[in-house]
């Protein structure tokens, strides 16, 4: 079994930043995929980012240039930095594993006008 935890998510100001991060536990492919997708009110949720432990990272449009996704493979630990954050990036944040596919428990990411 694997247990995603999440730390990270706050309230800050449009135009600030915050750093999310991702710690993977248990049975974890050495091969893998971590990322983050996000659920704002009343909307389904979204990709954001992901990242391999080959390094191969995909963003979403609406992140790019803004987030930074990495990770450390010795720790299982998937990082989010998220800079000139908007209003719109206000939604719960989840950090997710491919395989055997899992979620956190997802953090709030509030950004104000």
């Amino acid at each position: 079994q694997v247990q995603l935890v999440e730390s990270g998510g706050g309230l800050v100001q449009a135009g600030g930043s915050l750093r999310l991060s991702c710690a993977a536990s248990g049975s974890i492919s050495s091969i893998n995929v971590m990322g983050w997708y996000r659920q704002a009110p009343g909307k389904q949720r979204e990709f954001v980012a992901t990242i391999s432990t080959g390094g191969r990272i995909n963003y979403a449009d609406s992140v790019k240039g803004r987030f930074t996704i990495s990770r450390d493979n010795a720790k299982n630990t998937v990082y989010l930095q998220m800079n000139s954050l908007k209003p719109e990036d206000t939604a719960v944040y989840y950090c997710n594993l491919n395989w055997p596919p899992s979620w956190g428990q997802g953090t709030q990411v509030t950004v104000s006008s």
